[in-house]
């Protein structure tokens, strides 16, 4: 499960299509709908929020509007009420972090969105996140990235 930090502009059709089953998926696990994932590191900061809930529906909002710009036809019915949420912290470690992550699988999935891409140095954040000074998040699984 990726919930990317990043705003969902940035993601190829296949990551994005990816995001909103996977965000499908955290909000279920968020709900007690489901055994699988719940204790996936994914889910900390959702579930650090006053209502994780109300979080993961912004979340998804955001990844249908994208989905609705590109002329997807993502099931809207799948949205729950979308309800004013207070920014989720994340570092400015972190979104760039995921921004090596994704330009690496984008280099070999996508290389026009790798060439488009590649030259930017910050990338925005999902409009969920707020980002503040500071390393990865202590919940991220790093992986090795090629430089």
């Amino acid at each position: 499960m990726r919930l990317w930090t990043l705003h969902p502009q940035y993601l190829d059709p296949p990551g994005l299509v990816a995001l909103w089953r996977e965000a499908l998926l955290a909000r279920a696990v968020l709900r007690g709908e489901t055994s699988g994932y719940r204790s996936h590191p994914q889910l900390r900061r959702f579930r650090t929020c006053q209502s994780s809930r109300r979080a993961i529906n912004a979340y998804l909002a955001v990844v249908y509007a994208e989905a609705r710009c590109r002329n997807y036809h993502f099931d809207r019915t799948k949205l729950a009420r979308v309800a004013p949420v207070a920014p989720i912290e994340v570092t400015e470690g972190q979104l760039l972090y995921e921004w090596s992550w994704l330009l690496q699988k984008l280099r070999g999935r996508n290389p026009p969105s790798y060439q488009r891409y590649r030259k930017l140095v910050l990338p925005m954040a999902h409009p969920l996140f707020i980002v503040v000074p500071g390393p990865i998040c202590a919940w991220e699984r790093v992986h090795g990235l090629a430089t």
